[in-house]
């Protein structure tokens, strides 16, 4: 016989998988009355773009945050690097040219990093490369440190990506940087068990004592050493761009086997170096950017915040409705968000227009009616910027009212579909200031 126990705890587990099985049910109640067509004034949305429908990560995203392909890629504001031991004799010669520079070599299978002479590195080791070290770093209180900025890449074809502006990630090394020890890399490395910006004294009385973010205090920082930090976040703004639309194509590629490029998104953290110089520096791209404030408390808002503005932008996190109305986010239509009015742009030119094979046409209502695919794109790129929250566009990149005027300068080198959304966002702009 069941004691008195035993009869408990199986009545608890009955109770509670009758809870459980009443939510998933109520959730795919709620789930049916969303993929039903929506009214004729709104934008379709497909059963594969819902509520609890994404994955944070495209298919290929190592493209980008593969160490040694981007140490070796060329692009701007990546330190200079050499891939061995497929170029090793390159490296020789960089290294005899520039006897004064030091370098370190990493590795795609651990973190750690290291100064070493070039009579020192093992110039056959596979999966590793040497990158030059910034060995003029600036230095704040006598630390070296880095910048996390964290961005968002929302569609791969086209390419949207933002990124959060409501504030950065400083980390700073354990140990002043000077005098330099190559065998110290508490000197020199930011770990783990990095230095905090509130231990930090020249910033700790921004942020600690007067509440502000750790971007505002680097800001205020640097605005008392006579410099603009718009002109450095501009060079991470720059430098993010390039490298995204450098590995566009690849990812898109690795997409295809999929039914939905629309399934994915990529929040991501890239993290850069500041020289004395003011220069700005990508040191890594963090495919899985740690957002947990356990060793350091502090950081949990910043994490909160990034997390709910992801997910706000990506669509998972809609606004809600007042008390005042029966219907729940989850239950509320979707013109509530976009409706076609919300999504057509050029009104003088639209007018004119006889044919949708003219790029601007094809964003008028009579040729998006015979794209469902277009007209869809143009959807979730307005659900974005109506729910960007702390986030801010940087792909198609922001422009000026003259810009707007006169059309994005590097528009023709684009692929047709990133050209078109260009002169959308374009055509927005025009219509409302706040989309430029």
């Amino acid at each position: 016989m069941f004691g008195h126990s035993m009869l408990l705890r199986i009545s608890k587990y009955f109770l509670l998988t009758l809870f459980v099985l009443s939510v998933f049910l109520y959730l795919l109640k709620i789930e049916s009355r969303l993929v039903e067509k929506q009214s004729n004034n709104c934008v379709p949305q497909r059963k594969y773009a819902l509520y609890g429908r994404h994955v944070n990560h495209f298919p290929g995203s190592g493209y980008i945050t593969n160490k040694v392909n981007l140490a070796t890629s060329g692009l701007p504001y990546v330190p200079t690097a050499f891939k061995l031991p497929n170029q090793k004799g390159e490296f020789k010669d960089y290294a005899f040219k520039n006897p004064e520079k030091l370098f370190v070599i990493k590795s795609n299978n651990h973190r750690g990093i290291n100064i070493r002479k070039i009579t020192d590195v093992d110039l056959e080791v596979e999966g590793t490369f040497v990158q030059e070290f910034i060995d003029e770093p600036l230095l704040i209180d006598g630390y070296k440190f880095d910048i996390g900025v964290y961005i968002v890449i929302t569609s791969i074809d086209p390419l949207r990506a933002y990124l959060y502006d409501g504030d950065v990630l400083l980390r700073f090394c354990p140990e002043k940087y000077e005098p330099l020890d190559v065998n110290n890399t508490d000197k020199y490395v930011v770990h783990d068990n990095y230095r905090p910006v509130w231990e930090v004294a020249s910033l700790a009385k921004h942020f600690k004592n007067s509440g502000f973010g750790m971007k505002a205090s680097l800001d205020t920082y640097l605005k008392s050493q006579g410099k603009n930090p718009e002109e450095i976040w501009q060079q991470a703004y720059e430098a993010i761009r390039a490298i995204l639309l450098s590995k566009e194509q690849a990812l898109v590629t690795t997409t295809e086997a999929y039914p939905s490029k629309r399934s994915f998104f990529e929040l991501m953290r890239f993290d850069f170096a500041l020289d004395r110089y003011f220069r700005m520096y990508i040191m890594e791209a963090n495919m899985s950017p740690n957002l947990s404030s356990e060793h350091f408390p502090p950081n949990r808002l910043l994490y909160l915040q990034v997390i709910y503005s992801t997910l706000s932008l990506v669509g998972l996190g809609r606004r809600g409705h007042t008390d005042n109305t029966e219907m729940t986010w989850l239950q509320a239509p979707l013109e509530t968000e976009a409706a076609m009015k919300d999504i057509v742009v050029f009104p003088e030119i639209c007018g004119k227009c006889t044919s949708c094979n003219e790029q601007r046409c094809k964003l008028c209502l009579w040729c998006l009616d015979k794209n469902e695919e277009l007209k869809e794109t143009l959807f979730f790129a307005h659900r974005e910027f109506m729910n960007r929250h702390f986030y801010r566009r940087i792909i198609p990149p922001p422009l000026s009212e003259a810009e707007a005027k006169s059309g994005y300068e590097a528009i023709e080198g684009l692929t047709e579909i990133n050209q078109i959304m260009h002169e959308w966002i374009r055509g927005k702009c025009l219509l409302d200031k706040s989309w430029c």
